[in-house]
């Protein structure tokens, strides 16, 4: 029998207020949301993880490793980025787990994408639409990118995978070229589902994977803003469409830490800091449920050059849908993180971050 350890299953932990309310559990139906970067196959090479131990970055035992975590969350909805075996291996062994999915590929010589993943018993999807940020090289014109404030700048990813992604990336020309600089080939999908619950309630789901690079913040704010224009016009065809209010829950790896430009836009429009006029400020207002029920995680994503938070699970607060639990993390002392990700632990560099919601009946 082989003696190596299996990897973290981690338990969704009540928010405090919810245990008030736990009397009136019945009135809501509740669904668990999860986010997670499974880190694509293409990136796992052992010169990128010299940290990791070789067995853990093998994909049969990775592949295998991210399933069983994946099981263990139980989640109805599953947001992963860095998808690049989806044909051949996640598609059908989730739909074994009851999974029906939507996927989007990178462009270029990309692999990976974005997937969304649900429960077919306990949601229906009813339209979805792809975000391609390349479009932001045929929506540019002769605008000079806002200034970038330093603390974008603190992301240090030099010996990680990132190298990996800069090392594919083909030589498009000048970089002071906003038609070039924008050509990230980053992608994203946002989808309207119908839970199966006596309220039949509308949610809109995103899940995306922002531009990786500290030093070019002023691409992943134009992405970020792109991406909640995007999102304000899907949720007025949704609601027009079926007649409906959709709940908005947007999810996924934004390369940016707490605090940081592209944080605190997306934040900006339930929050007084962020952009100084009514034209930038996002016509969906969203709250980190982790910032929103107990404060943002030490860190989600773990390697010996960099260790902070990157990713996120933002909604939208209304009377209709509210955070009642979240995914428990690690702290940096945990033995299961010690030496930096991925391991034996943790098939990933990140970690799953996961939100339970209620919606009130």
């Amino acid at each position: 029998m082989s003696s190596t350890p299996g990897p973290m299953c981690r338990k969704f932990v009540p928010v405090e207020q919810s245990e008030v309310t736990s009397i009136s559990k019945d009135a809501g139906f509740k669904f668990r949301l999860v986010s997670y970067n499974i880190l694509a196959q293409a990136y796992v090479k052992s010169s990128y993880f010299p940290h990791s131990p070789p067995p853990s970055l093998k994909w049969k035992a990775r592949s295998q490793a991210i399933l069983t975590v994946l099981k263990s969350l139980e989640a109805d909805f599953l947001c992963l980025q860095e998808v690049d075996e989806y044909e051949t291996f996640y598609k059908k062994n989730m739909e074994s787990l009851g999974y029906a999915s939507i996927h989007v590929q990178r462009g270029g010589r990309k692999r990976d994408g974005c997937g969304i993943f649900y429960k077919q018993n306990n949601a229906e999807l009813v339209i979805e639409e792809k975000i391609d940020y390349n479009d932001l090289v045929e929506l540019i014109e002769d605008e000079t990118n806002s200034s970038v404030d330093n603390s974008d700048k603190k992301l240090i990813v030099a010996g990680t995978k990132e190298e990996s992604k800069a090392e594919n990336e083909v030589e498009r020309g000048d970089p002071n070229d906003p038609r070039v600089r924008l050509k990230r080939d980053c992608v994203g999908t946002m989808a309207a589902f119908r839970l199966k619950s006596p309220s039949c309630h509308h949610i809109i789901i995103a899940n995306t994977h922002l531009y990786w690079d500290p030093e070019w913040a002023d691409v992943k704010i134009a992405q970020a803003k792109y991406l909640l224009s995007r999102l304000s016009g899907f949720q007025k065809l949704v609601s027009e469409k079926f007649d409906c209010s959709p709940s908005v829950i947007v999810a996924g790896d934004f390369n940016s830490v707490p605090g940081d430009q592209v944080y605190r836009y997306l934040i900006s429009g339930t929050n007084v800091v962020g952009p100084e006029t009514a034209d930038e400020v996002p016509k969906i207002p969203l709250s980190s449920v982790y910032a929103f029920t107990r404060g943002e995680p030490e860190f989600t994503n773990c390697t010996p050059g960099f260790t902070d938070t990157l990713d996120y699970i933002f909604f939208s607060p209304s009377r209709d849908i509210k955070p009642v639990s979240y995914l428990d993390l690690p702290e940096a002392e945990s033995s299961d993180v010690s030496g930096g990700l991925p391991n034996y632990f943790h098939p990933s560099d990140h970690l799953p971050i996961g939100a339970e919601f209620e919606v009130e009946a």
